[in-house]
């Protein structure tokens, strides 16, 4: 991945340590961030979907993608706000799924 990508998640939690502190509480609601990025992606595959008939199709492939990006960027945070290093995390989260699902196709 891109070394901006990882700057920014470190930067992130930075920003969030500074402005709301580290304890408890501020990881609980670093937790429930994710849960409700995780909303806005499944409310924009609905929209996507033209699920609701009284607002019929109101997102597209890209919005999804942006909101599933959201949640991943909030999950790399969150990681990070665990004193963890994301990378090594998601390396790890990584090789365990490669494993699971087998050698490249030929």
């Amino acid at each position: 991945m891109d070394e901006s990508i990882w700057d920014a998640v470190r930067a992130s939690r930075g920003w969030l340590d500074a402005a709301n502190g580290t304890g408890q509480t501020e990881m609980t609601c670093r937790m429930l961030k994710l849960t409700e990025e995780a909303g806005e992606a499944a409310s924009a595959w609905i929209g996507l979907l033209g699920q609701n008939p009284r607002k019929g199709v109101t997102h597209s492939r890209e919005d999804v993608a942006a909101e599933l990006a959201d949640a991943a960027f909030t999950a790399l945070v969150a990681i990070e706000s665990l004193g963890l290093d994301s990378r090594l995390v998601l390396g790890a989260c990584a090789r365990k799924a490669r494993a699971r699902v087998g050698p490249p196709p030929t």
